[in-house]
C-alpha cells in the first residue's frame, strides 16, 4: 500500500477547502420511525414536521421518515430511539408503559367523554409528569398527537351486551390497564404488536382487536373482521419522542426548531384526526363491516364491570396521579 504524505501547506489548504464547503454538506439528517400507515394522520403530520424543520433550521437539519413499520414495530422503534440508532419515533403511548408505568393513568377505562377532555388532561400537569418520567429514561417528549377512542372489532358476533364479550380472544396493546379491563369484561385479551395483528386475525389466532376507526381502516382490518362496535373504552394518544442526548447534542437554535416543527405537526394532526374519525366509520360500513351501536345500558354495564381496574392502577402508579387525571376531566 502506498503511503501518502502531506506538507503543512497542503494540510492547511485542505482545511480551508473543508470550511468552504456549502452548508448542505454540513447538514444533519435525523432518522425518525413510526408504525402507523402512510395514510394515517400522524404520518401525514410528520411530513409537515419534516418540511417545517427544513425551513426553521435554515436547511441545517433534514429528516428521513420511516412510517408503516419500515424499521420494525413499536417496541423495536422505542428501543432504537433509546439506543440512539434512530433519533425519534411517533408511537401509541401504551407502548411506553413498560418504561413509564405512570402512563397507565391516562388509560383508565371509560374515563374520557371525548377528545376535548382527553387533550386537556394530556396538555396539563399529567402530561408534564409523564414527560419528566420519560426524561429519566433517556427520552424527550416533543408532542402529543391524537390516536383516538378505541373500538372493538371481531369475527365471531355482534357485541350488544356484556355477555357478548365473554370468551372473545382480543388483541390488545401491551398495557396492563388495557389487558385488565378486558379480563374484567370476561374477554381473553392477548398482548401483541400491531405488526403481527393482521395475520393473527386472518389465521384466527385471535378473534378480534380494538383500535380507533382510522387505524381499523388504514390497516384494512375490514378484510378480516366482520363486526364493529362503538365501545369507546379507552381514549389513546400518540407521543412523538426523541433520544434525549441526541437532541441535547444539537445547537440550541436547532433544538428550538425541532420543538417548533413538532408543535406545528401536533396542531395539524389533531385537526385531521377529528375529521378522519368521522370519515373512517362511514368507509368501514361501506366496506361491508356490520356496525352495532352499544345501547346505554350496555355501556353502563361495561363501566361497572371494569370499575375495579381503577383501584389496581392506583396501586401500581400512585393514587395521587390517578386522582389528578380524574380531576383534570372533571369527574368524581
Amino acid at each position: 500500500m502506498k503511503l501518502m504524505h502531506f506538507s503543512a501547506g497542503a494540510l492547511a489548504a485542505a482545511t480551508m477547502l473543508a470550511s468552504a464547503l456549502p452548508a448542505a454538506a454540513q447538514q444533519t439528517t435525523l432518522r425518525i420511525a413510526g408504525n402507523f400507515a402512510v395514510e394515517h394522520t400522524s404520518s401525514k403530520a410528520m411530513e409537515t414536521f419534516k418540511s417545517e424543520l427544513a425551513k426553521l433550521s435554515k436547511g441545517s437539519l433534514a429528516v428521513d421518515l420511516f412510517p408503516a413499520m419500515q424499521l420494525g414495530g413499536a417496541k423495536e422503534n422505542i428501543d432504537a430511539v433509546r439506543a440512539g440508532t434512530i433519533f425519534a419515533t411517533w408511537v401509541g403511548v401504551a407502548f411506553v408503559s413498560r418504561l413509564v408505568p405512570e402512563v397507565e393513568a391516562v388509560s383508565l377505562p371509560f374515563l374520557f367523554d371525548g377528545r376535548e377532555q382527553a387533550m386537556r388532561a394530556i396538555d396539563g400537569p399529567v402530561g408534564t409528569l409523564i414527560e419528566e418520567k420519560l426524561g429519566a429514561k433517556g427520552f424527550t417528549a416533543l408532542g402529543w398527537m391524537e390516536l383516538g377512542s378505541r373500538q372493538v372489532t371481531n369475527s365471531k358476533r355482534p357485541l350488544k351486551t356484556l355477555d357478548d364479550f365473554k370468551g372473545l380472544k382480543i388483541r390488545m396493546q401491551p398495557n396492563e390497564t388495557h389487558l385488565a379491563t378486558f379480563r374484567a369484561l370476561g374477554a381473553n385479551p392477548v398482548a401483541m404488536d400491531i405488526k403481527e395483528l393482521y395475520s393473527a386475525l386472518q389465521q384466527g389466532v385471535v378473534d378480534g382487536q380494538e383500535n380507533p376507526y382510522a387505524i381499523i381502516l388504514a390497516n384494512r382490518m375490514f378484510e378480516v373482521q366482520k363486526y364493529l362496535s362503538n365501545t369507546s373504552h379507552f381514549f389513546d394518544f400518540i407521543i412523538l419522542m426523541a433520544n434525549k442526548k441526541a437532541l441535547q447534542d444539537l445547537k440550541p437554535e436547532q433544538q428550538k426548531a425541532i420543538r417548533d416543527a413538532a408543535q406545528a405537526a401536533v396542531v395539524q394532526q389533531r385537526k385531521m384526526a377529528a375529521e378522519a374519525d368521522t370519515a373512517a366509520i362511514a368507509e368501514l360500513k361501506a366496506k361491508g363491516m356490520q356496525y352495532d351501536a352499544l345501547p346505554p345500558e350496555t355501556v353502563a354495564a361495561l363501566r361497572k364491570a371494569s370499575a375495579g381496574v381503577i383501584g389496581d392502577v392506583k396501586k401500581r402508579v400512585g393514587a395521587d396521579l390517578v386522582d389528578k387525571v380524574v380531576a383534570a376531566v372533571g369527574k368524581k
